[in-house]
């Protein structure tokens, strides 16, 4: 490689990686604190979006039928939608909230996490759409081994 190709290369880069990209991020902790004290999916989904009215269709989600620690439940969800926010919740924890992701025109919607539940019950997601319809999935699981119990 010739020594100015090389040069202009690495100082192309360096100026790439000294320009601080643009990330906005919420703080919905801080924005809707209901969400996150909420005790159930219903208050929780009516505490983020305004509305209970969910549509089940859209969403993908893949968790066990049965998981053998709580502690660690593997979650997989996605969409097709053109979505603004994407939440999980959960009604086997005292508070039902578990993530808020605030997506954007470059996002790619397919999602891997790991929750704890304390005991068997619903993981749902929800996808508020940029046509104000909130797309949902369900899914019902068995913990063995509760997450909180060590």
């Amino acid at each position: 490689m010739e020594r100015r190709k090389f040069l202009s290369m690495t100082l192309g880069a360096l100026a790439l990686a000294v320009v601080p990209a643009s990330v906005r991020a919420e703080d919905y902790r801080k924005l809707k604190p209901s969400v996150w004290t909420a005790h159930t999916v219903e208050d929780a989904i009516k505490a983020m979006y305004g509305s209970n009215a969910l549509t089940m269709e859209g969403v993908k989600l893949t968790a066990p039928d049965v998981a053998s620690n709580g502690g660690a439940i593997p979650v997989d969800f996605s969409t097709d939608k053109d979505v603004k926010t994407i939440s999980v919740f959960q009604d086997a924890n005292p508070e039902a909230a578990v993530l808020v992701v605030e997506t954007n025109k470059y996002s790619v919607n397919k999602y891997s996490i790991k929750i704890k539940m304390a005991k068997s019950g619903t993981i749902t997601i929800v996808a508020e759409g940029k046509d104000g319809k909130l797309y949902a999935a369900k899914k019902t699981l068995d913990v063995a081994l509760g997450g909180c119990e060590g």
